[in-house]
């Protein structure tokens, strides 16, 4: 029996490490840009479209920085209910949203102020950002 105890003892481990490993967590922003006046975009503001499909784990996590200076209105479209808490993300602050079940979400987020309100020079109509997440 005393044999056993080690491998039992790593065994229990190697069951219970996966779940205690951290989450993992994409980082993405909002970025404006002249046409469509905003979109999303990598955290060093390198733009990536107005529409944008991130696959995660199960625990994972997005968080969003808003580094255009208007201030965003998050929605669940589709998909398992999320606590999104308030709708409305300000200019520089950062929305950290969990993904705790599998599953398909759609987001939308919308600009509160328009470009013309806020002084920017834009081509076209604002764009309204959409975000897949698919969750294994």
């Amino acid at each position: 029996m005393r044999r056993l105890a080690p491998f039992i003892v790593v065994g229990v481990a190697a069951i219970f490490a996966p779940a205690a490993v951290a989450s993992p967590t994409v980082r993405m922003a909002i970025v404006h840009v002249v046409q469509g006046c905003h979109v999303w975009g990598t955290v060093d503001s390198r733009p990536l479209g107005a529409t944008r499909t991130v696959v995660l784990k199960g625990g994972g996590r997005i968080q969003i920085r808003i580094n255009c200076p208007m201030s965003f209105d998050f929605s669940q479209v589709s998909g398992p209910k999320l606590d999104l808490g308030a709708p409305r993300t300000y200019a520089g602050t950062v929305r950290t949203i969990v993904f705790a079940r599998s599953g398909v979400y759609k987001l939308k987020a919308v600009n509160v102020e328009s470009s013309e309100q806020m002084g920017m020079a834009t081509l076209g109509p604002d764009n309204t950002l959409l975000l897949t997440v698919r969750v294994r």
